[in-house]
């Protein structure tokens, strides 16, 4: 399976411009970037319903859009299924009736009443909503209207799967559960999957790959775990739910300086020699060892974020750090630190 996106799209204030292939890579790509970053705008255009200003989208072989040689297949011709925000039931139909629907997509094939009737109750067992069926789309919740809007997708047999913010619209309570779900219901597709979120930890528990977008431009594309270790840009490491970037001056081969932060940072291993900022997780800050007087960074006037099961504290110059509670509350005393060190170990080297 393979799926080879290069396209540009002219967006109101920017140019969405990206570029990956799927090709021999397992389970599911994720595209995370924020809120109107042109995520969306991608499935849209692989989908056919939005079309690129330049660029080329091959989808196993088949072309689905070349800007030179001006080919831009239908909507209806283009084999993919679209699992959209508000998942698009067909109001006046039954859960039934919108699952059977999805059978008359199916590329070159012709099926018997009987045996729409027959794959869709397979569907609907699959997908938990057989008890559902002869409700209407108005009458079931947000995860009920998930699961129907995805059979009908995959009775509709695509050759891509693509999930545009799947848990958008689910409550917290049951967010959870229905990726739990999701993930065992989809552990068994063997088409490429394209999944769009502006969740860290959504890409992190279902994309075995990655692409990261940022103001319509690509920022990152690769292994997941990978770019969560290793996330080279300052855009890439912020996506990826990092609080502490700074610029930094480079000194030599092992000393840095952080002027925000009016500290010198010092490290045994080489500091590359492209490195224009330096990341750090905001839960790796730590209490100095006794008599350590480098590698510290000065706390003034932390202000908290009190989460149920951890704090958030954001001190002078923009210096992030969160703690389990009952560290807080054993190690710390419930006291702000005057000092907190930055451990080699959880240094991220980007540059850009």
């Amino acid at each position: 399976m393979s799926l080879q996106v290069e396209i540009e799209k002219k967006l109101n204030d920017k140019v969405l411009s990206v570029s990956f292939d799927t090709e021999g890579k397992q389970g599911i790509t994720g595209i995370l970037g924020a809120s109107g970053c042109g995520k969306s705008m991608t499935l849209k255009c692989i989908a056919g319903i939005e079309t690129p200003d330049r660029g080329k989208i091959v989808l196993n072989g088949r072309v689905l859009f070349d800007s030179g040689k001006k080919i831009n297949l239908r909507v209806q011709d283009r084999h993919v299924g679209y699992l959209f925000q508000n998942y698009a039931l067909f109001p006046n139909m039954t859960v039934e009736e919108n699952i059977a629907a999805g059978f008359k997509y199916r590329p070159g094939q012709k099926m018997t009443a009987e045996e729409i009737k027959r794959q869709t109750a397979d569907y609907m067992e699959l997908l938990h909503v057989t008890e559902l069926k002869s409700s209407y789309p108005g009458k079931l919740s947000g995860g009920q209207q998930q699961r129907v809007a995805l059979a009908r997708i995959l009775a509709s047999d695509p050759e891509v799967l693509m999930l545009d913010e799947p848990f958008s619209a689910l409550d917290a309570f049951l967010k959870e559960k229905l990726q739990l779900e999701l993930l065992e219901l989809l552990s068994g597709y063997d088409k490429d999957i394209l999944m769009v979120t502006h969740s860290r930890d959504e890409i992190y528990r279902f994309c075995e790959h990655m692409l990261i977008v940022e103001d319509g431009r690509q920022a990152g594309f690769g292994a997941t775990k990978e770019i969560f270790k290793n996330p080279g840009t300052p855009a890439a490491a912020k996506l990826t739910g990092c609080k502490n970037i700074e610029k930094i001056e480079r000194v030599d081969d092992h000393t840095m300086v952080l002027s925000n932060w009016n500290t010198t940072v010092c490290v045994k291993g080489m500091i590359p020699e492209n490195t224009t900022h330096i990341g750090i997780r905001a839960h790796y800050l730590r209490l100095p060892e006794n008599g350590q007087r480098e590698n510290l960074v000065e706390c003034q006037n932390g202000k908290i974020l009190d989460d149920p099961f951890e704090l958030v504290v954001v001190f002078e110059h923009d210096v992030w750090w969160k703690i389990p509670k009952e560290s807080w509350q054993k190690e710390y005393q419930e006291k702000m630190p005057q000092y907190l060190a930055i451990p080699e170990e959880s240094i991220l080297y980007l540059h850009g």
